[in-house]
């Protein structure tokens, strides 16, 4: 059974840092696209930053280049969202999603978007919070 935990949410003021990460397990940790997507209170879902395993090629959405950072561990089956000068507008439920055919980050780097369509599993998510 895949399973995706995500872990490393908490409150930071503004301009802080916290890193993000997301244990995967339940299959072999290859070829597949890890992405980070989060909902603020009352919003939709809205796709941050994915990370090809077979490659590394990255995306980001443009609220969050230059700040934040995605990165994989092999080793460890993990995906780590490293997130930097965070703003209180970065507040949301932050979820880690698994593609299993490899295309996602393809696809976002075509249409300049991230689709939850094109994922397959999901973890609970973690609450970041970023105060003024």
């Amino acid at each position: 059974e895949v399973q995706l935990q995500a872990f490393g949410g908490g409150l930071v003021q503004a301009g802080g840092s916290l890193r993000l990460s997301c244990v995967a397990s339940g299959f072999t940790f290859d070829g597949h696209v890890i992405a980070w997507f989060r909902q603020a209170p009352g919003k939709g879902r809205e796709g941050v930053s994915c990370i090809s395993r077979s490659d590394g090629t990255t995306y980001y959405t443009d609220s969050v280049k230059g700040r934040f950072t995605i990165s994989s561990d092999d080793a460890q089956n993990t995906v780590y969202l490293q997130m930097n000068s965070l703003k209180p507008e970065d507040t949301a439920i932050y979820y880690c999603a698994l593609d299993d055919s490899g295309l996602a980050v393809l696809n976002s780097l075509t249409d300049a978007t991230m689709n939850e369509d094109w994922y397959d599993y999901w973890g609970q998510g973690t609450l970041v919070t970023v105060s003024s």
